[in-house]
Formats: structure tokens, C-alpha cells, sequence
């Protein structure tokens, strides 16, 4: 009997934006034998204008509900600013729909786990969380098969310090488009919207200017870092200190070896006006050095390479690189999120996982505020 042929899921997107134009439609054209984009939503009608016409999406939209709840739509993509992924979710949730939420998935615990007592409400297992640098096969494969060697972890860091998205977006190819018709009252909901979840993110207490920076910073950037820090190493034991001097940010995480030794990782992250991309995670053993190294995901096909030093028989010094694939991370990641909604296999980054990370972002809100004696 032959194979019965996969499904084509039925994609709608909501947040037409740059991360829409220039990562997520490009590639869920290039697997047009896996999905197919039928409805967009943004608040802005220029966008959905151009964005439309540029990608051939049949149905356009301002109204997110509509794309929602949709019948040709299978899998609501959430690309919209944070301030709205609970909404959203919640309400793709109760219309029956599977969800793709780019990361963070919300900036408070509590939001957080209002939308996975939805997603249990609706059966489970629907929600899938965009954390890409998690599924770039460099990471899956050959960072954590030479991580797992080491027998006693010495020490590890976290770097992250990059240049202007605008350099990279500039040069990816995609030709992205940025309009500001915004209609009248959406800025003054959006405030609404992240005032409520700071106050949750901060459990009531007064959140100073640099306290929501903070936040937005590491439901941005420091996301990608940190979930790929819990899934390499596990949850710290506890946060040893922090930093958060805008634009950079740093912090000394408590870990244990198997065994019981302890050791510390350091997260370093910040954006500057200088166009690099300086990304990576590395862990230090007595006699071996692994270290991933990313590069900006804005240009499609820059390879993620594992670099490996270390200590051979013969006491002689070795450097090796090993690169699991060129296929790219967002290609990957899309890959892996059909198999688990179209064929049931588990989700990797689902919605308790991101719950980790605000857990984590929580336990440095707290460390901030007894530094300063708050």
C-alpha cells in the first residue's frame, strides 16, 4: 500500500513586520511541499498591502480574529509585538487552532501560564515556541554530542553582542518594508497592555524605566541565549549577580556538575552601532573546549560552526571545527514543528519550556533589586 502524502498545513500570520518579511515568509515559501500561507493580518494596511501582493497570500486583513478564525487557516503564526501574544494565542487557542509564537512567548509568568491553561483547555501540545538557535543542527548534533564528553564542567559563558539589525536586514536580500500607518488608539493598547504585564513581571512593585528595558531585553535578545544555556546546561542553581547598564547586560549563573561540583557561566549581551554579530556559548572542561558559534540569521545560509579545542594522548595542543550542516536554523525549526503537528511527535520548545525562561528572567529581577537594596 503506498505511502499516504503529508498534509499541507494551512499557515495564517499575524505581524506582518520584519521578522515576517525577512525570515519567516521566505522560508515557509521555500517548503511550499510542507505549508502553504493563506490568510495575513497587521495593523497596518500598507503592510498587508505590500506584503500580500509580494508573497501571494490570498487573504488580507487588519482584524486578527479574522485570520483567527478563518476555516482555510491550520496554524496561526504569531509575529506580533510581545504586548499581544497572550491575546492572540489564547484566542487562536479557543478557535482550535495549533500556534507558532515567536519568542518570548509572553514577559510575565503569570501570562505565561494563563496560555498554557489554554492550551490545556484545548487539548495540549499545540503551542510551539520560536527558538530557533535551538534547532540548528550544529547545536543538536555536534555541540551537545562534544559537551556530553566533558567529563567535569570547569566553566561556561554566554556571549551575545551584536550590531544593528537595520546592517543585516539591509544586506539579507528580502527587501523588507516598514510603513507607519498606524490606526488612531493601537499605540495607547499597546501601552495598556505591556503596563498590565510589567506589573505582573515585577509581582506589583514599581518597575523603574530601567527595569522595563531590562525586561524588553531579555524577552529580545537574551531569550535566544538563555534557552539555549538551560538546554545545553539545565536551570542554574541560583543567579549570583546581574548587571543591566542599557545597552549591556551581564550575569554570573550558579550551575553543579553531575557529580556535585559547582561552576559559574557568565552571560555578556548588548547591542551596539558596530555591524557585527558576535554570538556563541561556550563550556570549558579540564582537558576540552566546545564552543557554538552563531551568526546573524538575517543573511540565509551563514554557517553555525562547533569549534572544538583540546588536549590530545600525546600532550599535543588540537583545534578542530566541525559544521553539521548548512541548512539553516528557521529551516530546521519549521521542519521539526510539522512533524510534531502534522504527525504528533513532542514539542521541543513548548509553552511550559518558555515559561523557564521568564522563571529565570524573575529569579535576575530579583538579584537587580536586592544589589540595589530594593
Amino acid at each position: 500500500m503506498p505511502d499516504q502524502p503529508c498534509p499541507i498545513l494551512r499557515v495564517g500570520i499575524v505581524g506582518a513586520g520584519e521578522v515576517a518579511q525577512v525570515i519567516h515568509l521566505p522560508t515557509l515559501a521555500l517548503q511550499a511541499h510542507l505549508y502553504t500561507v493563506t490568510a495575513i493580518c497587521d495593523v497596518s494596511q500598507q503592510t498587508i498591502d505590500h506584503v500580500a501582493a509580494k508573497f501571494r497570500i490570498p487573504y488580507k486583513t487588519t482584524n486578527p480574529s479574522e485570520v483567527i478564525n478563518r476555516p482555510e487557516v491550520d496554524i496561526v503564526f504569531i509575529l506580533a509585538a510581545d504586548e499581544f501574544h497572550e491575546t492572540l494565542c489564547i484566542s487562536a487557542l479557543e478557535a482550535g487552532k495549533r500556534v507558532f509564537i515567536e519568542k518570548p512567548i509572553s514577559l510575565s509568568i503569570l501570562s505565561t501560564k494563563r496560555i498554557i491553561a489554554a492550551e490545556k483547555a484545548a487539548g495540549g501540545a499545540k503551542v510551539f515556541v520560536g527558538y530557533m538557535r535551538r534547532y540548528a543542527p550544529s547545536f543538536t548534533a555536534a555541540f551537545l554530542r562534544e559537551v556530553a564528553t566533558i567529563p567535569k564542567i570547569l566553566y561556561a559563558r554566554s556571549r551575545d553582542i551584536v550590531g544593528p539589525n537595520a546592517h543585516f536586514v539591509g544586506q539579507s536580500g528580502t527587501s523588507a518594508l516598514k510603513f507607519h500607518d498606524f490606526p488612531p488608539g493601537s499605540g495607547e493598547e499597546r501601552k495598556k497592555n505591556l503596563d498590565a504585564l510589567i506589573e505582573e513581571a515585577f509581582h506589583g512593585e514599581k518597575a523603574t524605566e530601567r527595569d522595563v528595558k531590562y525586561c524588553r531585553f531579555l524577552g529580545s535578545l537574551g531569550s535566544h541565549d538563555l534557552s539555549l544555556m538551560r538546554e545545553a546546561l539545565g536551570f542554574p542553581e541560583s543567579v549570583a549577580g546581574v548587571s543591566a547598564n542599557e545597552p549591556f547586560y551581564t550575569a554570573i549563573f550558579n550551575y553543579k556538575n553531575k557529580t556535585g561540583e559547582p561552576f559559574a557561566v557568565t552571560y555578556e549581551s548588548g547591542i551596539d552601532d558596530v555591524p557585527r554579530f558576535d554570538a556563541s556559548l561556550t563550556v570549558y572542561g579540564e582537558k576540552k573546549t566546545v564552543s557554538i558559534q552563531y551568526n546573524t540569521p538575517y543573511i540565509k545560509g551563514l554557517p553555525i560552526v562547533v569549534k572544538v579545542d583540546e588536549l590530545n594522548k600525546q600532550s599535543e595542543a588540537t583545534s578542530r571545527e566541525v559544521l553539521s550542516s548548512f541548512e539553516d536554523a528557521y529551516t530546521v525549526e519549521l521542519k521539526d514543528m510539522y512533524t510534531c503537528f502534522a504527525l504528533g511527535h513532542p514539542i521541543k520548545t513548548s509553552a511550559e519550556d518558555a515559561c523557564r525562561d521568564l522563571e529565570l528572567f524573575d529569579l535576575m529581577y530579583k538579584q537587580l533589586a536586592k544589589q540595589e537594596g530594593r
